[in-house]
């Protein structure tokens, strides 16, 4: 007796292996986006939160904030860098603004964390997450610096 054994798999067999690869891929993939945006999202984080240390620095020399945001203006443009520029999450690049009492820096993140589609510090010990209305709405009057 005879037998003909055709070792090897048929092309149902592969092409339901290839899909199954193909499905795995893209979750692995959707995976990576979503690091790679909150590991963006930590990068402004940490430049917008060394700013406050640069701030004080300023202050400790000359006894006033009046020069902050020309003296971190190498850390707004590493958050900025960090967040994606003018395509950051809030859609616009950072903003810093000081006087001679108080200081307040924000930068847009890659992603929108939650409400949050910027990080913003303060003279008063404030780092916080802010909405882009909020990012807006930063200025030396009013309600100052981040709400």
């Amino acid at each position: 007796m005879k037998m003909n054994l055709k070792k090897g798999f048929t092309l149902i067999e592969l092409l339901v292996v290839v899909a199954i690869i193909g499905i795995l891929a893209s979750v692995v993939l959707a995976s990576l986006n979503t690091a790679r945006a909150k590991g963006a999202n930590a990068a402004v984080k940490a430049n917008i939160s060394g700013i406050r240390a640069a701030a004080e620095l300023s202050y400790d020399t000359g006894s006033t904030y009046a020069g902050v945001c020309a003296a971190v203006a190498t850390a707004l443009a590493a958050a900025d860098a960090a967040g994606g520029g003018a395509t950051s999450a809030v859609a616009a690049v950072n903003k810093c603004i000081n006087n001679a009492t108080v200081w307040a820096a924000a930068a847009g993140l890659k992603a929108v964390d939650g409400t949050s589609t910027a990080w913003c510090v303060d003279s008063t010990g404030k780092s916080i997450g802010i909405t882009t209305a909020q990012f807006t709405a930063i200025s030396l009057t009013g309600p100052v610096l981040c709400p």
